[in-house]
């Protein structure tokens, strides 16, 4: 029997309906996200800058060491960029391709952020849930160690960690991850005293099962949207506090560099006319940290419970 064409259109909206009621609470906080504009563009952005970070050595004629002595004497005698033989983004006062350390400070800079926003939430996530779900004496002990760790000056400790162990790239991951946590561990403590009075959680319990098994399988895991998106926060902080120490000259150094070092590296040479040398970094860096910022708002928009 055929069937009318209002009866077809009522049978595919009942489809769609059921198919919406279906999805689950993450295909709806990516569908939210999807439509934040703001978010998605810097998405979009972020990924050009990895792309330009993980491709730019195969595009960069010269190495990041390589001093073209040829073109050295133009920026002494004119003052204006170097932009021939190869050089996109001018030279450095060295005689240096900016091209390719430009692109070796963008890796530097993201894998440090990247890095020690993981270092940070892993720490925070397992110290704060921990915290949150055997509570008393346990509790206070553990968040007051943290009230005690955070009145101390948090530049200051990693200023005197470089200064003891060596100024090294993997020592700013290990100092900037170690000295990050603390804040985590907070937000972790404090949505684990509200998940751990859910029912599957109870019933975890009554069921025996161990207290650190259900702290991996049942609180952490509802953690993670509250998690993501301050690793997304973290993640420009944790440039950011590369960058001040790099441009202080503790931080990342020679012969390798970050956007820190190269903005301290342009800012030196301003008087003289050369401001693409500070010119390619601070674009990058800013760009980079309003896309993490972005980010992270359209991803605390699309994973806020009170909008599901």
């Amino acid at each position: 029997m055929n069937t009318t064409y209002d009866e077809r259109a009522e049978r595919a909206g009942r489809i769609t309906e059921r198919m919406i009621q279906s999805r689950s609470p993450w295909q709806d906080a990516r569908a939210r996200f999807l439509k934040n504009k703001a978010a998605l563009v810097s998405l979009i952005l972020l990924i050009l800058v990895g792309l330009f970070a993980a491709l730019g050595p195969f595009f960069a004629v010269w190495s990041n060491q390589d001093i073209d002595w040829d073109i050295l004497g133009q920026i002494a005698e004119q003052g204006q960029p170097a932009f021939a033989n190869g050089h996109y983004f001018g030279v450095d006062e060295l005689g240096r391709d900016l091209f390719a350390r430009v692109v070796q400070g963008t890796q530097i800079s993201l894998l440090v952020g990247v890095v020690g926003a993981f270092i940070a939430v892993i720490v925070g996530t397992l110290y704060g849930a921990t915290a949150g779900y055997f509570g008393g004496r346990v509790d206070n002990i553990m968040m007051r160690i943290v009230d005690i760790l955070m009145s101390v000056p948090y530049m200051f400790v990693l200023i005197l960690l470089l200064v003891v162990f060596g100024r090294s790239v993997g020592m700013l991951f290990v100092g900037i991850g170690l000295i990050s946590w603390l804040e985590m561990a907070r937000i972790a403590r404090g949505q684990t005293l509200t998940i751990r009075k859910m029912e599957y959680v109870e019933a975890a319990v009554v069921n025996g099962l161990p207290a650190f098994s259900i702290i991996l399988r049942h609180i952490i895991p509802n953690l993670l949207g509250v998690v993501v998106v301050y690793a997304t926060l973290l993640v420009p902080q944790m440039i950011l506090t590369e960058s001040f120490i790099s441009f202080l000259g503790l931080g990342v150094q020679e012969p390798n560099t970050s956007w820190g070092a190269l903005i301290s590296e342009g800012a030196g040479t301003m008087q003289f006319g050369t401001l693409w040398q500070i010119g390619f970094p601070i674009f990058f860096f800013v760009v980079t940290l309003f896309c993490f910022f972005f980010i992270g708002d359209g991803l605390r928009d699309a994973l806020d419970p009170k909008d599901r």
